[in-house]
């Protein structure tokens, strides 16, 4: 995928988007179990003018939560990591994922979703003693 354009009308065509801005979308990712996680996928310009594209999920306020136990998981994980973002205001936790254009496809878009949409949900059980947040 070269942009984020393209990105928009492959899961616009797949999913309904919650969000439709220039740089941001976001939609409900069905998952088992009558759950759903938030995705969105926002554009950002990294170093050297290149584009890169955020996918994450929120998982849960950041209040409580051992930051420790958050940069052992960045430590340990092979595809996304946490950070601090608002959402409504608030600091909340997000499973994130950055990635350059042109090194992926479709397929490997929906791939990195799924995966970023189930280690989510799993976390933001995980966080709120069994609960769904959202």
């Amino acid at each position: 995928m070269q942009s984020f354009e393209q990105i928009r009308s492959h899961l616009g065509a797949a999913h309904t988007l919650k969000t439709n801005d220039p740089y941001l979308i976001s939609f409900d990712l069905t998952l088992g179990e009558r759950r759903h996680q938030g995705i969105y996928l926002t554009e950002l310009e990294a170093e050297g003018d290149q584009r890169v594209v955020r996918i994450s999920t929120p998982l849960g306020p950041l209040t409580g939560i051992d930051a420790t136990r958050c940069l052992r998981f960045n430590w340990e994980q092979r595809l996304g990591y946490l950070a601090v973002s608002d959402l409504e205001g608030s600091p909340y936790l997000h499973l994130c994922e950055n990635r350059p254009y042109g090194q992926f496809d479709r397929l490997e878009l929906d791939r990195l979703i799924a995966e970023i949409g189930v280690l989510g949900d799993h976390l933001e059980h995980a966080i709120s003693n069994g609960g769904d947040l959202f």
